[in-house]
């Protein structure tokens, strides 16, 4: 067996302050992952199938999350690697079916909850946090046989779960994420069917799962807040994928409409202070459903006591960024794509600029302005709000690859335009998570896309956690809380 005391003979050296700025000594660092990415184990005991298990299940997949890292039987060794990062925290996800076969609480799986219990107090003893996410993207079949986000029901299923979350493990857990990537599954799921329940109703559907999920959150949210608060002081908030919209020179305006829709969808009717959707999105929306023949706006409406429901439901921020476009108005001949999230309610293009590198992944285009960008976008659209930045990190097609130079730069640059926000535009950002701590299935797909700080081999069946080049760098930022690197690979 490999020593993870490896990370710590500094393949890569961080160097001193970058231009002239440092994290501050309580600024955090993590790393992230997902349950349906990394455990396996997948009908072990009494767990019962996620919508993921079926969708990968289903004939002519080349890949499904049966085995994966073979994290539920191997968390000992996943504790190993963050721990010999230095993390100051880990981020991982519940597995709803594990925890809850039926989907609800009249069954808590005794095993669900030792597994999560061995892995908490696992980190705990080693001095890293537990930063937990109740649901991501995981939804037990059951109730998706029940019409899972499009049901409306769903708000008092998942503040039910969240309920069971917290009370068994919120003792020692002290920052939750209610619900990763709305975006990213009700935009995949409900807008052209690559995710899990596989619809294509762009304007519709769509808008229907955000709306859930915005009232699921605020309810698992309150519950925290009225019946958990005073006894653990914990935080807890919903976690957003961001994409940047670049405005062209000559933007008529487009490019703050979609970032109103991709952003301010998810992330205004909490944050802001008379809470609801983005006006201007709204009107929009209204307009052209209208003008479409429908009775009343596809969006639909909050009620006065969702509003208050949902408004003010966080105590952090959290923000997940990767990549970006340029956003603008349709030109003579163009269209909209009317299955990419609200594009087509605006009459919007989004695409790439030249310079703008590709990573190993399809949707992967790489421009380190956006970060800090986006993050000045939301301190000036949500005021000085707390902003833990819950994934950013570089995926690849070198599966074996361990001199991983491309993902220490994309981190190291990242990093800096962080700091510069941090430092420059006053943004309050408290943490900055890796995705992902190891290689793992990438959802739809598979494989081949790599993110991890730790290599793993998927094709051996111990599936050995191997530190890259990038997890001795990022052992460095933590230890110095610098983003800059020198490159003095040796032996």
């Amino acid at each position: 067996m490999w020593g993870y005391g490896v990370v710590a003979l500094c393949l890569l050296g961080v160097g001193g302050v970058w231009g002239g700025y440092e994290f501050p000594a309580e600024f955090q660092f993590g790393a992230a992952s997902a349950a349906f990415q990394i455990e396996g184990a997948w009908n072990v005991s009494d767990k019962t199938a996620s919508v993921w298990d079926n969708w990968l299940h289903r004939a002519g997949s080349e890949f499904n999350g049966d085995v994966t890292c073979n994290s539920y039987n191997q968390w000992q060794e996943d504790v190993e690697a963050a721990a010999a990062l230095g993390l100051d925290y880990y981020r991982f996800s519940l597995s709803w079916p594990r925890l809850l076969p039926t989907g609800l609480p009249n069954e808590v799986s005794e095993d669900g909850v030792q597994y999560y219990n061995q892995l908490i107090d696992g980190l705990l003893a080693r001095g890293i946090e537990p930063v937990v996410t109740i649901y991501h993207w995981d939804l037990p079949q059951n109730l998706q046989d029940l019409g899972g986000w499009a049901n409306p029901l769903i708000g008092e299923w998942f503040a039910d779960y969240a309920r069971v979350a917290y009370s068994k493990f919120g003792d020692r857990v002290r920052r939750w994420l209610t619900i990763n990537e709305p975006f990213s599954f009700c935009v995949a799921g409900y807008d052209y069917a690559m995710h899990p329940p596989g619809m294509s109703w762009a304007g519709v559907a769509d808008y229907i799962c955000i709306k859930n999920v915005l009232l699921a959150h605020a309810r698992a949210w309150r519950v925290y807040d009225e019946e958990f608060r005073n006894k653990y002081h914990g935080k807890v908030a919903l976690c957003n994928h961001m994409v940047w919209i670049e405005a062209e020179e000559d933007d008529d305006g487009t490019a703050e409409l979609v970032r109103q829709i991709y952003v301010g969808l998810f992330n205004h009717p909490i944050f802001s202070k008379k809470g609801g959707w983005p006006p201007a999105i709204e009107q929009i929306i209204e307009k052209n459903s209208k003008e479409q023949g429908y009775p009343r706006s596809r969006l639909p409406s909050f009620t006065k006591d969702e509003i208050k429901l949902v408004r003010g439901t966080f105590d952090f921020l959290a923000m997940n960024h990767y990549t970006s476009r340029v956003g603008r108005h349709t030109r003579e001949g163009e269209s909209a794509l009317t299955y990419v999230l609200g594009l087509a309610e605006v009459d919007g293009v989004l695409y790439t600029r030249p310079e703008w590198r590709k990573a190993g992944t399809s949707w992967f285009y790489i421009y380190y302005e956006g970060m800090r960008k986006q993050l000045k976008w939301l301190k000036d659209n949500y005021g000085d709000v707390e902003i833990l930045i819950t994934e950013n990190g570089y995926g690849d097609a070198d599966g074996l690859k361990i001199q991983d130079d491309e993902r220490i730069t994309y981190i190291s640059e990242m990093l800096k335009q962080v700091l510069l926000a941090m430092h420059e535009d006053g943004v309050r950002v408290v943490g900055y998570t890796v995705w992902s701590l190891l290689d793992n299935l990438e959802w739809d797909e598979g494989f081949t896309p790599r993110f991890g700080l730790y290599q793993v081999d998927f094709d051996d069946a111990a599936l050995a956690r191997v530190p890259r080049a990038s997890a001795s760098y990022y052992a460095g930022v933590i230890t110095s809380r610098s983003a800059e690197y020198t490159n003095t690979t040796s032996s």
